[in-house]
């Protein structure tokens, strides 16, 4: 069975759909973002890895299944060139018009192109309870099982210690950053703990060492996160505006959740609020839980 792939990015999404490639049987051929290469091109033997400037090396061959996860109209006007015998995911109708495949609704009615339109999609993203993978194997007919997300050798950087800080979010969320990083950071140092705000790298399998090499990390719903879920890191991370469910959690997260996430849900704008929502305390508490740190008490002293 010849299977393609087509997921650009972002790289944690990228990261996260990996777990298919432990179902699917065959040969796949998989179509990203240049810079999320490093991710997939030596997983695994049946596996080849396609940039999107590279995407017509794919037309060498018939594919028995397309799994399109991207929702442009240029990457299904690519796919209707490649004529696979079944298509999962969006594709180009007889009108031209961009149209997702009845198997993948669990997951496109909450996307960008759902039917329902974007403010109908937000809220059924927001009531849903099923983490990515569960929708995407379930509308392939698969059962998620906890299937674990492949990765490849990281790139050893020497960065470790006890806790990783994964601040940066990018342009698009900027609700993402929670505001009281540099407190936190203070607390844990306080305690005697060892604390490293991830820097930047050339590659991102050096990214991939220095969350691999701490024993818990601290971040947003972004690629960091999928790293340690992915390498077996415990990790803590805040929910800010996206969804906490849509995470499968491999029993090593804690999610703290924002009290106020329903008011900026999936927004990509910016507003304080959503930023100190969650408190110092409730996230430095959730860390030294997962390092298994009795968390401080506080004692009040009559006068």
């Amino acid at each position: 069975m010849n299977v393609l792939i087509i997921k650009l990015g972002a790289s944690g999404d990228v990261v996260r759909t990996t777990p298919l490639l432990r179902r699917l049987s065959g040969s796949v051929t998989w179509i990203t973002a240049a810079n999320n290469g490093a991710f997939l091109e030596v997983l695994m033997d049946n596996l080849r890895c396609l940039s999107w400037e590279e995407r017509g090396s794919a037309l060498d061959r018939r594919y028995d299944l397309a799994i399109n996860l991207e929702d442009t109209l240029e990457v299904a006007l690519f796919l209707e060139s490649v004529r696979p015998a079944e298509i999962f995911g969006a594709y180009i109708d007889s009108k031209n018009s961009l149209r997702y495949t009845e198997n993948s609704r669990c997951w496109f009615d909450l996307s960008l192109i759902s039917f329902y339109g974007r403010r109908e999609a937000d809220r059924r993203k927001l009531l849903n309870r099923q983490t990515y993978q569960e929708l995407i194997f379930s509308g392939l007919g698969f059962d998620f099982a906890g299937e674990t997300y492949l990765l490849p050798e990281p790139i050893e950087t020497g960065l470790s210690g006890d806790v990783a800080i994964a601040a940066d979010t990018g342009p698009i969320w900027p609700m993402k950053r929670w505001a009281y990083y540099g407190e936190l950071i203070w607390r844990l140092k306080d305690k005697g703990l060892i604390v490293n705000v991830l820097p930047k790298r050339p590659s991102l399998l050096e990214h991939l060492s220095d969350v691999q090499n701490h024993c818990c990390l601290v971040g947003g719903d972004s690629l960091p996160m999928h790293l340690a879920l992915g390498t077996g890191t415990q990790c803590v991370t805040l929910f800010t505006c996206t969804s906490p469910w849509e995470i499968y959690d491999y029993g090593i997260q804690t999610k703290v959740v924002s009290p106020v996430l329903e008011e900026f849900f999936y927004q990509r704008g910016y507003d304080r609020r959503a930023t100190t929502a969650i408190s110092v305390d409730e996230v430095e508490a959730a860390v030294l839980k997962q390092l298994e740190i009795p968390a401080p008490v506080m004692i009040q002293i009559a006068t």
